[in-house]
């Protein structure tokens, strides 16, 4: 006999990673030796900076240089999502500029035809206008 749907489902999404989303602007819970932290990437390195230099001040270097880490952790998140941003605006641009390319070469390609096309009107209205007057003459 088969067990209800429910244990079938259980471990469905276990191998799946969610998506972050946008690292910049994403809302952390860092866990630090004082306590969670909560905010941004660069809010949560200001407050880091802030516990260390503290830390420093009081004399305490080894809680200093654990703050030190707990920011550049998120530094390094921070930087890898931007760097990530601007290779994407980068291939976005590449993409526009392109398009355009493409827009402008098939506004050239019509203009040529047009021009193509006026090129054998003028050669029909000249060759009408030399009968018209071969007629006058006659």
């Amino acid at each position: 006999m088969r067990s209800s749907g429910k244990s079938r489902n259980k471990n469905r999404n276990n191998s799946r990673r969610p998506n972050p989303g946008n690292v910049i602007n994403r809302v952390f819970d860092s866990a630090g030796p004082e306590g969670k932290v909560r905010g941004t990437p660069q809010q949560i390195i200001d407050k880091y900076q802030s516990l260390a230099h503290d830390s420093q001040l009081s004399g305490d270097r080894v809680s200093a240089e654990n703050f030190q880490q707990h920011s550049e952790h998120y530094a390094r998140l921070l930087l890898g999502a931007q760097k990530e941003l601007a290779e994407k605006s980068t291939v976005q641009e590449s993409l526009a500029e392109e398009g355009s390319s493409v827009r402008e070469k098939t506004r050239d390609d019509n203009k040529i035809n047009k021009d193509l096309s006026d090129v054998s009107s003028l050669k029909e209205q000249k060759e009408n206008i030399s009968l018209e007057q071969n007629i006058d003459r006659v």
